[in-house]
């Protein structure tokens, strides 16, 4: 391996490979650098957002910068997503002591999607700490996706080929300028799925109105889905669900003769208590009184 080409990125894990270790390793290699990396947090992720997040003990993520320095012994580091202050101490620890020709810091405080990724005693103590001793901090930026996680690897890859700073920024700008161009991002398939929701819905809505039911149509978990409705129709599915079925409810009520018992057993309705309990819930007034007004 060749010493001058290797890069260690020390960040998170991107399940959907926008970003963190992931997007490292690969544009990176891309640019003919070598990637190492330690793994500082594992994320619950797709193209729709972070769910979750298992930050990795920082005995962990030690050990992981320790074993490749000692052996492989990088010039270059680039830091990404740390979220705990003892990961950040280990480090600034290590960093001090084996001191790199560069470190970049790519600044993750918040994802594309606007969520904090890091609480304020961890960016204070960032910004006391660690960019005193950073070469470069990437100023953060959100019009895409992994776009200032791609900056600060491609500056990286390219000092790892012996340029300055200076020109190491400047092909990395022109480089990423070429991906945004290009399109390249990984598309969810929210709105297609979105739509045979409500495709599904309107087919099954007399006999189910169990959000669970309609995920498994769909073949997808039930959160999942929730984060689909979410981001598609600003709605929770036990929301649009309600409303679809009110709908049609008022629909039975203004056009039909029938009981207002029989409307609730129509659609699906254990008994006309329940009936009345749900639609005044949503409407503010009983069935009888909706169809007298």
């Amino acid at each position: 391996m060749n010493e001058s080409k290797t890069i260690l990125t020390i960040t998170g894990s991107d399940s959907t490979g926008g970003s963190g270790v992931q997007a490292d390793i690969k544009l990176i290699s891309q640019l003919g650098g070598y990637a190492v990396s330690a793994i500082t947090s594992i994320t619950v992720q797709n193209t729709l957002g972070i769910q979750q997040f298992y930050d990795l003990p920082a005995q962990v993520v030690s050990g992981q910068i320790e074993a490749i320095i000692n052996d492989v012994q990088p010039q270059i580091v680039k830091i990404g997503m740390v979220r705990r202050v003892d990961v950040l101490d280990v480090i600034i620890e290590a960093l001090s002591k084996y001191r790199p020709r560069y470190i970049i810091y790519d600044p993750i405080v918040y994802s594309s999607k606007g969520e904090r990724l890091m609480e304020d005693d961890v960016v204070s103590q960032i910004r006391q700490r660690l960019l005193p001793i950073c070469t470069l901090v990437i100023e953060e930026r959100h019009k895409a996706h992994g776009e200032s996680n791609a900056y600060a690897s491609a500056i990286a890859a390219f000092l790892s080929q012996g340029d300055d700073l200076e020109e190491a920024k400047s092909k990395a700008r022109k480089f990423v300028t070429e991906l945004e161009n290009r399109h390249l991002g990984l598309q969810g398939r929210s709105r297609e799925l979105y739509e045979e929701f409500i495709r599904q819905l309107e087919q099954h809505l007399t006999t189910n109105s169990d959000v669970a039911f309609y995920a498994d149509c769909l073949n997808v978990s039930p959160r999942y889905l929730a984060q689909v409705c979410k981001r598609e129709g600003q709605l929770s599915p036990k929301q649009i669900i309600d409303s679809h079925l009110l709908h049609e409810i008022e629909k039975e009520l203004d056009a039909t003769r029938k009981t207002v018992q029989q409307i609730a057993y129509d659609f699906g309705f254990s008994s006309q208590a329940h009936f009345a309990k749900f639609f005044k819930n949503l409407k503010g007034m009983t069935p009888s009184e909706y169809r007298k007004k």
